[in-house]
């Protein structure tokens, strides 16, 4: 083994995924381990444990966690104060007046992350322009920081108005607050976004501070950790925006990661599109704790300028993600009108679902997939847990009884009313934007994801359903793809027809050699730096804007080239396009730096005459007239490329367990890809 071994890892709500890369021969290792919650890094070091690299061989490590989101989900983040211009201490607390939920008599306004007793204003302003209105009171800025250690709080957010134009005063106030409360975390809005926006930007910087030194101790805890069992590789991080970012960059701009772990498997999902030519997918990430919906078009994943996080948003590049409370661990319940309901809540890792003998109790998705049989006693996950039927049937009686059900009823009502949440999560990707689910093919990957596929699919009509290799572990197999990433934008409204070409040259100029600078400072130069400019451009009066790529050879042309492709854009976003005058809100830059790349192993066929037959059966309870089909065994290690299933089946493999139904043919791709066609003819499956 040599130092060019690299490891992938993500931690989940309930399992932590592995994969390693051989490179020797090229092989990928899919591996899990459980989460600990209580002790994150305990879960990382177990994961490299299982690895079969010795920990100073590993060259690049690459790491997704949902620490920060899990912080901000439990509001269990760092008691944070905000500072603002005097005259606008409110910025935040205020919002937009925008109302989301119309109709929703039930709808509660997600508690805030602090209340105004945290909110602070400092005698400073600047104009848009750059130009200082008011100078920067330093004695008024003093009392502030002493208020600020006194209270002793943990994290501060610095937003001043107009600080994209002229970040001078944040700079002031970090040096007042280093001076008067240097124990305090400091995020300043101007490093997270140098666009407009004064809302978007202080909620962003909030959102940073909040999680920042939860995030800098695990990563100082971990850091430790690795040094102390040899490692000196790379260590990455993957980023909401679908790359990576050193921990180092981390650590100052854990708002970033807040995303990370669903991003690698959509990272991955749009390598595997490209393997494939496969160019329109919709993944489904089933973990153990919610499942993640994401869209690839023209195998580029979907990409915004912004995301949000219980309608407060996070004003930095993010992929498209729709999340729902809806994984292996989601527990059945019955509402105050004795209806049963399936999650939002999770066992997690600690208990998790009662058939893991944790001591959980709460009947879950996955005890119910055991009762019906698409699960089975005989398969450990991740070959170190065994399921026990007993456990499962246990938890789910309670309920049962009190419906008037068999269990094996019950089982069936819980897989069904969590498919609906998924094709709900699937429709709100695409049917609510205007996209026909049946002009994609549906990638599913995660723990969970193979047993709900192929009945999602079926009832969305979509044909085709594709499970990749390691399918359990899939996001971290996404995180090997993850390239360096870092992204700069200068708001400068101007209408397009008259923006000045030399003056944009100038912009660009300066990112880009504030790029360059930051990426050679992480190892990367020459030809593994890459820059990509682009526009947002919108019409005049339009409050949100289109992302177009700049023009490579733009001359005399810019503007006419730069209107034609936001015509363009705008159709197929919103499906029509208008007269008025276009205008230019910011200039952005994209910098990366290239990571080698795992290419997918092709796997072999298999002989001529050499009958691929099931290992045994096993009965699954599709209704109470069909309580126990016959449903063939198979293990997807053994399965060769060219090797066709028929449905029924269950196939059951390292990290996960997929399950096709009677009428749906499985066939096995070149790279180990279960190609899955779904028939029509047993649509009662999921009623």
């Amino acid at each position: 083994m040599n130092e060019t071994s690299r490891l992938a890892i993500d931690v989940g709500g309930t399992f932590t995924d592995v994969v390693e890369l051989i490179p020797e021969t090229g092989e990928l290792r899919f591996d899990k381990v459980p989460t600990t919650p209580d002790a994150p890094t305990t879960g990382v070091m177990d994961a490299f444990g299982v690895a079969r690299a010795p920990v100073p061989d590993i060259g690049m490590f690459t790491h997704g966690t949902t620490l920060g989101l899990n912080a901000l989900l439990t509001r269990t983040g760092a008691r944070t104060a905000v500072i603002g211009t005097r005259g606008f201490r409110d910025v935040y607390l205020l919002g937009r007046t925008d109302r989301r939920t119309n109709y929703d008599i039930t709808y509660r306004k997600p508690p805030a992350l602090l209340e105004r007793y945290d909110t602070f204003e400092v005698t400073e302003r600047s104009l848009f322009d750059g130009s200082v209105h008011t100078p920067f009171d330093d004695e008024d800025a003093r009392r502030v920081a002493r208020e600020v250690a006194r209270r002793g709080y943990q994290s501060v957010a610095v937003a001043f108005l107009h600080s994209y134009a002229n970040p001078a005063h944040e700079l002031r106030m970090r040096e007042i607050l280093a001076e008067e409360a240097p124990d305090v975390a400091v995020t300043l809005s101007h490093e997270l976004s140098r666009e407009y926006r004064e809302y978007e930007r202080t909620s962003t910087a909030v959102l940073d501070a909040y999680v920042k030194p939860i995030v800098r101790r695990y990563l100082h805890t971990l850091e430790g950790e690795l040094a102390a069992g040899g490692f000196e590789g790379r260590f990455l991080m993957t980023r909401s925006g679908g790359g990576a970012m050193t921990a180092a960059s981390a650590r100052e701009q854990p708002v970033s990661l807040i995303l990370s772990g669903p991003a690698g498997g959509v990272i991955g999902a749009a390598a595997l599109a490209r393997t494939l030519g496969e160019p329109n997918l919709i993944t489904i990430d089933m973990g153990g704790t919610s499942l993640d919906a994401s869209l690839i078009l023209d195998h580029e994943p979907v990409l915004y300028q912004g995301a949000e996080f219980e309608g407060l948003p996070i004003n930095t590049p993010s992929l498209y993600i729709h999340t729902i409370g809806a994984g292996g661990g989601s527990i059945a319940w019955l509402d105050g009108a004795g209806a049963l309901q399936v999650g939002p809540q999770s066992a997690g890792a600690a208990p998790g679902p009662a058939c893991y003998g944790r001591g959980g109790t709460a009947p879950t998705f996955t005890d119910a997939a055991l009762t019906l049989g698409y699960l089975g006693t005989g398969t450990p996950l991740g070959g170190r847990l065994t399921l026990d039927a007993g456990l499962a049937d246990k938890a789910l009686q309670p309920i049962a009884a009190e419906l008037g059900m068999t269990v094996k009823a019950l089982a069936r009502g819980i897989v069904r009313i969590s498919n609906t949440k998924i094709m709900g999560a699937v429709r709100a990707i695409t049917v609510e934007l205007g996209r026909d689910p049946k002009d994609f093919a549906l990638l599913s990957f995660g723990g969970g994801g193979g047993l709900v596929a192929v009945e999602v699919a079926r009832e969305l009509g979509i044909p085709t359903v594709i499970v990749p290799p390691g399918q359990g572990a899939f996001s971290a197999f996404g995180m090997l793809m993850a390239d360096v990433q870092h992204d700069f934008a200068r708001t400068s409204v101007a209408p397009l027809a008259a923006l000045d070409p030399s003056g944009v040259e100038a912009v660009y100029g300066e990112m880009e050699r504030e790029a360059r600078a930051q990426l050679a400072a992480e190892g990367f130069d020459g030809d593994r730096v890459t820059l990509t400019r682009s526009l947002d451009v919108r019409y005049a009066g339009q409050e949100h804007s289109v992302t177009v790529a700049y023009p490579e050879d733009p001359g005399s042309a810019m503007a006419d080239l730069v209107a034609g492709a936001f015509a363009r854009l705008h159709e197929r976003q919103y499906g029509h396009t208008m007269a008025d005058p276009v205008e230019v809100t910011t200039l952005r830059l994209r910098a990366t730096g290239s990571v080698d790349k795992p290419a997918l192993p092709r796997i072999a066929e298999r002989p001529p005459g050499a009958a691929l037959r099931p290992e045994g059966t096993r009965p699954v309870y599709l209704s109470e007239d069909r309580p126990a089909v016959g449903y063939a065994l198979y293990t997807r290690e053994t399965l060769l490329a060219g090797d066709v299933i028929e449905g029924p089946a269950v196939i059951a493999e390292h990290t996960a367990t997929s399950v096709i139904h009677a009428g749906d043919t499985l066939r096995v791709g070149p790279y180990g890809e279960m190609v899955i066609s779904v028939g029509s003819a047993t649509r009662e499956v999921t009623r």
